[in-house]
C-alpha cells in the first residue's frame, strides 16, 4: 500500500511532505462515517480527509472499506486486493485535488487509477 501511494504521489508531481494514514474499516463502520461527513446514509469504497494545516504539508486520512473490496471484486471479477488498490488511488487522488463529479473529471480519474494500480 505504502508503495502504490507514494508512486502515485511522485508520478503526480506532489511536492509535498506529510503523512498518510490508512484505516481498513466494515461496510458498518464507513457507512457511520459517510452519514456523519458526508451526510450520506449508505457505505462507500473509500473517503479521504485532507487534514493539512500548511500548503507545502500533507497530512492526510483514507479510510476503505473491505466489505465493499470483497463484493466488488465479485461483481467485478477482480480480486480484494485489486479493489483495495483502486480505493486508495482514488482516496490519494482526491487528496491531490482530483474530483469525480462531472463526466470530464470522473474519466480523468479513472485513467489515472488504471495507470497506477496496473503499473
Amino acid at each position: 500500500m505504502k508503495q502504490l501511494i507514494l508512486k502515485a504521489l511522485s508520478c503526480e508531481g506532489t511536492k509535498k511532505s506529510g503523512e498518510i494514514t490508512v484505516t481498513i474499516l466494515s461496510d458498518k463502520r464507513m457507512r457511520a462515517l459517510n452519514l456523519k461527513y458526508l451526510h450520506r446514509d449508505e457505505p462507500t469504497d473509500v473517503l479521504a480527509f485532507d487534514l493539512s494545516a500548511k500548503p507545502r504539508t500533507l497530512i492526510a486520512d483514507i479510510i476503505v472499506s473491505s466489505d465493499t473490496a470483497v463484493r466488488n471484486a465479485g461483481i467485478y471479477k477482480t480480486t480484494p486486493s485489486y479493489e483495495l488498490n483502486l480505493y486508495l488511488i482514488h482516496g490519494v487522488l482526491h487528496l491531490l485535488g482530483f474530483d469525480d463529479n462531472a463526466p470530464k473529471g470522473a474519466r480523468i480519474m479513472r485513467a489515472k487509477e488504471e495507470k497506477y494500480v496496473h503499473t
